[in-house]
């Protein structure tokens, strides 16, 4: 028995610790709109988009798969891409601040509600980074 809550112990806390935090904002138009908007806004702070993952395609092809019949996403998009300088800025400071490298915002919708959001960081350097990502959101939703 003792066994058994040291691991639920462990699995509780390991949980806690990969829980994200995020902020959000809602898109007043549609998906695709959303997702122009932001792909615009973060060439327009001179970045380049290293990839698109559509998250939201993967979760609706796969849920048969996983025996699932919830949809999670109407739809959803993440865009990853880096800043050289802010990166070497927040590395320089601390090296391990590579955890959080590629940077990503999200557009995702659920039940006729589009969202741009991105991952918070922790306090430090690396509110520079998300201060980036909300100046890209709010440029997205057109604030």
């Amino acid at each position: 028995m003792k066994k058994f809550l040291i691991s639920a112990a462990i699995a509780l806390l390991a949980g806690q610790a990969v829980a994200q935090d995020a902020t959000t904002y809602p898109f007043d138009g549609s998906f695709a709109d959303a997702t122009f908007a932001v792909e615009n806004a973060i060439i327009g702070k001179g970045l380049v988009i290293d990839y698109v993952s559509h998250v939201g395609e993967m979760m609706n092809r796969t849920a048969a798969d996983v025996g699932s019949d919830v949809t999670i996403f109407d739809a959803a998009n993440v865009f990853l891409f880096c800043s050289a300088q802010l990166s070497r800025e927040v590395m320089e400071t601390d090296y391990m601040n590579i955890a959080h490298c590629p940077y990503g915002i999200f557009v995702a919708e659920r039940e006729g509600e589009v969202m741009v959001g991105y991952r918070n960081y922790p306090a430090g350097e690396m509110q520079k980074v998300q201060a980036l990502l909300d100046d890209i959101a709010h440029d997205a939703i057109g604030e």
